[in-house]
């Protein structure tokens, strides 16, 4: 188990290593510079680059990209030459924000979906399993750059439920800290309901049609015992799989709504940081994201053997747990 969470981690560190070269390689063929911005549109070349040169931009592009990541191999992700602050800092303090879009988010997404999934999954291809599967078919359409004017405009502006835009930190109380978060989070999280939901959905039906479900039922077990007792937790290994995935791009992936709502996360952070070729703050907000991803895909992994013990056991444990499992419930 350890080796091949080790061989894991190697993977995916080469992969945080490929993404950061890649990002710094595009950055490099941008138009701009950062002195550029710095010094502003009346500078001349001349200023300009003996800016870069100060600011060690002037070098070839590998040599910078090696200086970087040896420092950020030591923990220093380096300081934005146009605010003077370091990276780290601005991700500890942004962090809080957009972790808090992603996590409520990803609550809702699994609130409203798995519901949704039982039900469909009890009656397939009912009225109701056939009303559901439209309105997620909607929900996969109707990206957060459509969704979040929409949530605007129903419940901020007619019904003035919810705050349209800006941010109230925790300390300033939980109630108001939601009530700022919620609108955000339900505009993220409407596809990952979709794609959560027909999943899952198509999981439950498969386990459903089981041997060993057909047997407890036989014996006179309820349909909810069944499909919670019996059904639900085999089915939960995609569901569990998209849900860490869905985290990591959650957090990754908030630069529209952070946008749209004016949110001091990580997402409008990289935005201002691309718009002004500041090449340090964007190496080292990617650098920390590709880290997350391949973090919530070890502990996924690792959850694996939490919910059903033979994976830990591997593949030939798994076979022969099988028959024995059908046995002992027929």
């Amino acid at each position: 188990m350890w080796s091949n969470a080790l061989r894991r981690l190697g993977y995916g560190l080469l992969v945080v290593l490929l993404v950061t070269f890649s990002v710094s390689l595009l950055l490099n063929f941008a138009p701009g510079s950062v002195a550029q911005t710095i010094l502003g549109e009346e500078a001349t070349p001349e200023s300009v680059a003996a800016l870069n040169a100060s600011l060690g931009y002037d070098r070839p592009f590998i040599v910078q990209y090696l200086d970087w990541l040896w420092h950020a191999i030591r923990g220093d992700l380096g300081s934005s030459p146009i605010t003077h602050i370091p990276v780290m800092q601005s991700i500890v303090d942004r962090i809080p924000v957009t972790l808090e879009i992603a996590l409520l988010a990803l609550v809702i997404s699994l609130l409203i979906s798995i519901p949704l999934a039982i039900i469909s999954a009890s009656r397939p291809d009912g009225t109701v399993d056939r009303t559901v599967s439209a309105i997620t078919s909607v929900f996969l359409s109707v990206p957060a750059f459509v969704a979040g004017p929409l949530l605007i405009f129903a419940f901020a502006v007619n019904m003035n439920l919810f705050p349209a835009l800006g941010w109230v930190p925790i300390e300033d109380g939980l109630g108001r800290n939601l009530r700022a978060a919620f609108l955000p989070a339900l505009a993220a999280a409407i596809t990952e309901i979709a794609a959560f939901h027909r999943v899952l959905r198509s999981d439950l039906i498969s386990t459903l049609r089981e041997d060993y479900i057909a047997a407890a039922r036989a014996k006179g077990l309820s349909g909810g015992y069944v499909m919670f007792r019996h059904a639900f937790r085999p089915s939960s290994f995609s569901l569990l799989t998209i849900s860490g995935l869905s985290l990591a791009r959650l957090i990754g992936g908030t630069i529209i709504v952070e946008m749209l709502f004016v949110l001091p996360g990580l997402g409008q952070f990289i935005a201002n940081a691309v718009t002004t070729n500041d090449v340090i703050a964007v190496q080292g907000v990617v650098a920390f994201i590709a880290l997350v991803f391949v973090v919530v895909n070890m502990v996924v992994d690792i959850s694996y053997g939490l919910i059903d013990p033979r994976v830990r056991r591997g593949p030939r444990a798994r076979k022969r747990a099988r028959p024995k499992t059908l046995e002992v419930v027929a």
